[in-house]
């Protein structure tokens, strides 16, 4: 057991090696966009199914109601959040229109919506960035295995190249966990984490 203990936690330290090695420019450049919405006014609107929408709930906590005091508040949505409403949706439309329909109706031009997903295949997610393209978002993805149809969606697709849900889910909390810290840097904050 301990074996097995210490192999899952190198190859959870490996994936997320190896992708932030991949894309921390990328990763500098998301903030930096992120950073120019939010400052011109913009929210963030955050969705994913499963244990995905659960983290585009810890996502938007994080942004909404940041961990260290003395950082800046900032508009996060998690269109995961309201069970009335999505499961109005679903009976009366769609399930694939859960995201979609919220977006029409809440986002505007300078806004953002970022799609958490481990396949890049769920079709409410791509319903949703097709949406959130034709309104003028901004678009970005966190993914894995081979992105699915997300890569040609978002602005920003991070795909972490691993076909363990495992170590993609553990990959895409300490990237959105970074995302956030280095928003409120870029927003001229002190780096303090």
């Amino acid at each position: 057991m301990k074996d097995a203990i210490l192999r899952k936690a190198r190859e959870s330290a490996d994936v997320k090696e190896q992708f932030f090695r991949a894309e921390a420019d990328r990763i500098e450049a998301l903030v930096r966009a992120m950073a120019a919405r939010f400052s011109s006014g913009g929210r963030l609107y955050v969705m994913g199914n499963g244990g995905s929408a659960t983290d585009a709930q810890h996502i938007s906590v994080e942004f909404f109601h940041p961990i260290v005091e003395k950082r800046k508040p900032l508009p996060a949505i998690a269109l995961t959040a309201d069970q009335a409403l999505l499961t109005a949706i679903s009976n009366d439309r769609d399930f694939a229109k859960v995201f979609a329909d919220q977006l029409r109706v809440l986002a505007r031009p300078g806004d953002m919506a970022l799609a958490v997903s481990t396949s890049g295949k769920s079709p409410n997610l791509v319903q949703a960035l097709e949406t959130a393209r034709e309104l003028g978002l901004l678009t970005i993805a966190f993914t894995g295995k081979d992105g699915g149809r997300l890569p040609d969606l978002a602005e920003y697709c991070f795909v972490v190249p691993s076909f363990s849900i495992h170590r993609i889910q553990e990959t895409h909390v300490t990237l959105y966990h970074i995302v956030w810290d280095l928003v409120h840097v870029a927003l001229g904050e002190d780096d303090v984490i």
